[in-house]
């Protein structure tokens, strides 16, 4: 609505400052004094305030008639009218900056306070929790009864006219100046400022499509929702422009002609556009000088067109107007000057120059809104009266007798404690069917009702509740059945949950990770497609000789993971404490046909539903992996896929360090009932437990000690039918499995994929309980012993690990749940074979029993399948960390136990690494490692990215020519050395959108973020002769569907990255990280411009000491980060982005902005520096930190 600043009592128009001067003819006169005679209908009370004369309201059903007004302030102007969109609610603002609120059809006056001190009140609207008040250079927010709940000052020489809602409890204000501000309720604080051209904006409107801003000089301009850009303009009237509105696909607006001499006049053609063809339509020729319009849709589109005098026409937007629907409202000589309908379209409000009020509507029962909720009226004051009491009633309360609380002796219901006991009132348990279909956003959970119960009742018959309750402790399942039934019953520890990273709007910046490892060991985060492998890929990471193997390997595949294995081993090695990603291996893990065959490569939505069968996949992922890098870093070339025909061929399938640190030659024989004998050999990498076949009728399971099963599992014997090539027919055959020779690494799929496996570890860990129990019940009887050295692994150096919660010494009560040793005894005899047994941790052995070929087996992993029906489930992993690792991160000399979540890492007792409570905690695999087996490996480590990856390469696409080239490559001359300066800018697109929800208060909150690839990288020289020049400039080839290409932020076009039609230089991801990673291991000094996320998306870890960031170099503390563009207009007078990002362009900019920086630095010290910048922040809040464009001479 337009605003009356300025009001001439001699003109009675809009202000000279809006419009000029209308035609002498259309200037009525208005006195602002009131005068007695006009009072028609009105009489004054005694406080001088005028009150409507009830009159009986005769209503005809369908048309507009007035039903009532009331007068606020005598001759004080009534700026803004609004109808609450809450409750039933009129409210006014006037020229003196007084609100005041009338209830209901009768307007009775329900608060009435002060809103601005001064100036006029421009508009009205009503929120949820209060209403918002706008004047010239301040909004203001109270409650409905006055309390003031923000109060918020524009800045100087801000002229505001209008506010409009948007999503997310934000809004828009905009008036006459040059700029738009969004605003956030929530906060209280501006989020943006979107400039707008002279001369401002005095209306804003919204539809689904637009956000329609009209101007003073005529114009409607259409913009983004989001972005505030101008998508289309009208041009409504040649002067100005008084009102518009919006409708499905139509936008009518009333206005002024210039008539010559900078007159105006009041124009009585409506402008109708369609905004579907975004033309106009045939204008509408209206009886009325209109002044405010609004669509009324009821049956139809009608349009109320509103005069300042107080003529009202209904038209229909696309038909002729009719005279007969002109009606007048009683002014009594004053003018209109707001207007406003209800949400119900029920009722219409007129405020007019005289402080009147009036309240037409189609109905003698009008409601303002659809569903309006009550409103809360002020109490009457009473004063408390005691009852008279009959004391001849037997049923007489005592209670109502009131008695002083100052007393100090006890009150009669004070019971002594002795002679009472607390029994409160336990709460019911939760519905399970709520526990079932919640889905948990941080620690909220979101379930739909299963309406089992009243809602928001629960029953108070406490007899049943207790009963319930004592049921719900008792009744606990022994099956997986159950517990898939019942979820709630199970309580996993917080350390054990899914971990989830709360993203704000500066992503990942603001999240405290520290919070969740306190080590220095690097997580990994788990919101990347397939992340379910991040356990293993840290269980890889810590056996030293894989460790060893993919940082030297590196080959020609495009798509190798062993090589991206070694990348990311190279991250977590440079990591301190920070987490990494491994989004890179990951991106080459989707693109393996076997691991896709295998059923390894989940999609989005069963990994957020929880449908994935995690503890089978962890299993087949770690089969898979093992056999993937053997046939990867194999020493010589051969079949990719290894069938082991024959002995013969076992070397050289063994030959990789994977085949010596996993691989167990295996004798397979087959014997046939007619005696026929068939013997295979082959390589095996891990091997699965198989339990015991339970009998149906004994429902008792047996014990058996861990040993024996695994030895069972390993010498496996099977009844099965095959072909037998004597009797020619398939025939029942007897299959046993036997091992040459000892593996260094004894890895083991658990297999606990059913209840009947899951019954059978429970009873096996109580069995071993009640073992120890005894043993720890008859230990006292024996004569005592010094208690022997604690183990090398638990003597943590204080101050350098964390060792809360931590126990030194294993009691009883922690061996619940535990049935595997923490050390196997391992031997082959040619007489018994295999022979697997438990042995004490702290013994070695005797040298006869090493003679004889016996060696120990220390647990190193276990990896459990976590069940936790509110997230789906997770899978975590207990490391023991060697003594290599700590001295290379902490430098100290121990081993210690850690649980590895994904970014959550925390150091463990021993004895819970073991411990495997099947009803949450369900074994996946275990590693046991032949003890000191790392001396017989070379672990060094020699990079094996070298100079060449620099030099000239041929691109992917098939028309890129030379003469189309960006870039020469670096000379051999020219290589870098540390601390040469590289400009470095990189280029993205998206692959995934981000997925975001909003939450009860209308926030909304990112669940998972965009999935973003890189799509160009340059780098240029930063000295020599050739300064500036680019010596990179690829573009990544990318297999991934694109969702977007961000043309506008990255200069990308679709078509780029597509070898068949780019005529750009293009490469794979793996070459152009090959270069980079040379220049960060050579130790140059890259210098760009927000590196951190280039970095990231790239998947590269670089030293802080190896990034220059003019983000950084340009920034004061509790400031807003600076714009390359604006940095490049204030120090090096470039205009630079224009229309869309240039890689090349940016990077040369970072660089001539740290050289200026130097050059700063050089001259005044730090306190110059920090002069410039203090002379930065204030030109860029002058200019809003945009850059003037060229053409207007500005630069």
């Amino acid at each position: 609505m337009m605003n009356f600043d300025g009001l001439d009592p001699g003109m009675g128009e809009y202000a000279p400052a809006l419009h000029g001067n209308l035609e002498p003819g259309r200037e009525p006169s208005m006195d602002p004094r009131l005068n007695p005679g006009l009072l028609q209908g009105v009489e004054l009370d005694s406080d001088g305030l005028p009150v409507a004369i009830p009159e009986s309201v005769h209503m005809m059903e369908g048309m507009f008639s007035e039903l009532h007004s009331v007068h606020a302030e005598v001759g004080v102007p009534v700026t803004a009218t609004h109808f609450d969109l809450q409750e039933e609610l009129l409210w006014m603002g006037n020229h003196r900056g007084h609100a005041m609120s009338f209830f209901g059809s009768t307007m009775g006056r329900y608060s009435s306070f002060q809103a601005h001190s001064t100036d006029d009140i421009r508009q009205i609207q009503s929120m949820e929790t209060g209403v918002l008040f706008l004047s010239k250079s301040n909004l203001k927010c109270q409650t409905r009864g006055g309390l003031v709940m923000f109060d918020y000052p524009m800045e100087e020489g801000a002229d505001m006219h209008s506010l409009l809602m948007t999503e997310n409890n934000a809004m828009l204000m905009g008036g006459l100046q040059n700029y738009v501000l969004e605003f956030d309720l929530n906060t209280v604080q501006q989020t943006q400022k979107f400039t707008v051209e002279a001369p401002g904006v005095a209306i804003m409107r919204q539809s689904n499509r637009f956000l329609f801003c009209g101007n003073t000089s005529g114009k409607v301009s259409l913009c983004d929702l989001r972005t505030f850009k101008l998508e289309h303009e009208f041009d409504a009237f040649s002067g100005s422009l008084s009102d518009f509105d919006v409708h499905g696909n139509l936008l009518a607006a009333c206005g002024f002609s210039s008539r010559g001499l900078n007159r105006l006049a009041c124009d009585r053609f409506l402008m109708v556009f369609d905004l579907r063809m975004m033309r106009t339509v045939t204008p509408l020729q209206v009886h009325v000088d209109p002044l405010f319009l609004r669509f009324i849709p009821t049956y139809t589109s009608r349009l109320a067109i509103i005069s300042q005098t107080g003529e009202c026409q209904f038209c229909e937007p696309t038909g002729l107007a009719n005279l007969a629907d002109v009606f007048h409202v009683n002014t009594v000589g004053q003018l209109l000057m707001s207007f406003d309908v209800s949400s119900s379209k029920q009722a219409l409000a007129f405020g007019d120059s005289g402080g009147g009020v009036h309240l037409w509507s189609d109905a003698p029962e009008v409601s303002y809104n659809s569903y309006s909720r009550e409103t809360e009226f002020a109490l009457p004051c009473l004063v408390d009266s005691l009852p008279q009491l009959d004391w001849s009633h037997d049923l007489l309360p005592l209670s109502l007798i009131p008695m002083p609380l100052n007393s100090s002796e006890p009150l009669l219901s004070d019971w002594v404690t002795t002679q009472a006991t607390p029994s409160p009132r336990r709460a019911p348990p939760v519905d399970p069917e709520i526990l079932r279909t919640m889905n948990s956003v941080g620690f909220i959970g979101y379930a739909p009702n299963p309406r089992t119960r009243p809602r928001n009742q629960v029953p108070y018959k406490i007899k049943e509740v207790e009963l319930d309750y004592d049921n719900y402790n008792q009744g606990v399942p022994e099956t997986l059945i159950g517990r898939d039934e019942e979820p709630h019953l199970y309580m996993v520890p917080k350390k054990y949950r899914k971990v989830t990273i709360k993203y704000s709007k500066l992503g990942l910046e603001d999240f405290d990770f520290k919070h969740y490892n306190r080590t220095l060991f690097a997580g990994l985060e788990p919101h990347i497609p397939n992340a379910y492998c991040n356990c293993m890929i840290q269980v890889l990471y810590f056996l030293e000789p894989i460790r060893c193997l993919v940082q030297n390997h590196l080959c020609q595949k495009e798509f190798c993971l062993a090589c991206e294995l070694g990348f990311l081993f190279h991250m977590l090695d440079l990591s301190r404490g920070d987490p990494c990603q491994a989004s890179n291996f990951l991106r080459a893990f989707r693109t393996i046909p076997e691991a896709s065959a295998l059923g390894l490569i989940l999609a989005d939505s069963d990994e957020q539903t929880g449908k994935a069968r995690l503890g089978r996949l962890i299993q087949s992922w770690n089969r898979f992996i093992l056999t993937q890098l053997h046939q990867e870093t194999q020493e010589q070339e051969g079949p990719q896929a290894y069938r082991g025909a024959s002995s013969s061929a076992l070397g050289s399938s063994g030959e990789s360090v994977i085949g010596r640190q996993f691989g167990c030659e295996v004798e397979n024989s087959s014997l046939c009932r007619c005696g026929k004998e068939t013997v295979r050999s082959s390589l095996t990498l891990l091997f699965t437990m198989h339990y015991p076949e339970q009998n149906s009728l004994d429902k008792t399971i047996k014990e058996y000690d861990f040993a024996e099963i695994l030895k069972k599992s390993i010498c496996l014997e099977q009844s099965t039918q095959a072909w037998c090539e004597n009797c020619e027919k398939y025939q029942p055959t007897v299959q046993t499995r036997n091992i040459r020779c000892l593996p260094d690494v004894l890895v083991i799929n658990c297999e606990v994929n059913s209840v009947k496996e899951a019954e059978f570890w429970k009873a096996q860990a109580e069995y071993a309980f009640v073992k120890a129990k005894k043993k720890e019940e008859m230990e006292p009887l024996k004569p005592k012993e010094p208690p022997p050295q604690q183990p090398t692994e638990w003597c943590l150096e204080e101050g350098l690990v964390n060792t809360e919660g931590l126990t030194f010494d294993t009691r009883v009560e922690d061996l619940r749940h535990v049935w595997i040793p923490l050390t196997l005894k391992m031997s082959i005899s040619k007489s018994q074979g295999l022979e697997i047994s438990s042995w004490p941790e702290e013994e070695e052995l005797s040298s006869t029993e090493e003679a004889e070929g016996a060696s120990l087996y220390d647990l190193v992993v276990t990896v459990p399948h976590v069940l936790d029906a509110r997230t789906g489930g997770n899978l975590v992993a207990h490391i023991k960390v060697g003594e290599t690792y700590h001295v290379r991160k902490e430098g100290v000399t121990h081993q210690q136990w850690y649980l590895f979540n994904d970014f959550l890492i925390e150091p463990i007792d021993k004895a819970e690494a073991a411990q495997f409570d099947v009803n949450w905690k369900v074994p996946a695999i275990l590693y046991y490692a032949k003890r000191n087996y790392h001396s017989k490996y070379d672990l060094r480590i020699k990079n094996p990215i070298e100079a060449s990856v620099l030099l000239t390469e041929a691109s992917l696409a098939r028309k890129q020519r030379k003469s189309h080239a960006t870039f020469i490559p670096l000379m051999v001359s020219e290589m870098p050395q540390a601390g040469d300066l590289v400009g470095l800018d990189a280029e993205f697109v998206t692959l995934n959108q981000e997925e975001a929800e909003l939450r009860s208060d209308g926030t909304k909150s990112t669940i998972k973020p965009s999935q973003m690839s890189v799509a160009r990288i340059t780098c240029v020289r930063g000295q020599g002769p050739n300064d500036g020049v680019p010596f990179i400039d690829d573009y990544i080839s990318t297999q991934e569907q694109v969702v977007d290409y961000l043309t506008q932020y990255s200069g990308i076009k679709p078509g780029d990255l597509d070898a068949k039609i780019s005529s750009k230089h293009l490469t794979t991801l793996k070459s152009t990280y090959l270069k980079l990673r040379f220049l960060i291991d050579t130790g140059v000094r890259f210098v760009g411009h927000g590196l951190q996320k280039d970095f990231r998306v790239i998947n590269l870890l670089v030293l802080k000491d190896q990034v220059v960031d003019t983000v950084y170099l340009f920034h004061m503390p509790r400031k807003r980060m600076i714009s390359l563009r604006f940095l490049a207009w204030y120090f090096l007078d470039l205009n630079i982005q224009g229309e869309t990002h240039d890689s090349i362009e940016d990077a040369r900019t970072a660089l001539s902005l740290y050289k200026k920086y130097l050059e700063l630095s050089r001259g005044g010290g730090n306190n110059e520096v920090r002069k410039v910048l203090k002379g930065l922040y204030e030109k860029g809040r002058k200019m809003d930190w945009k850059v003037p464009d060229c053409d207007t001479g500005d630069g």
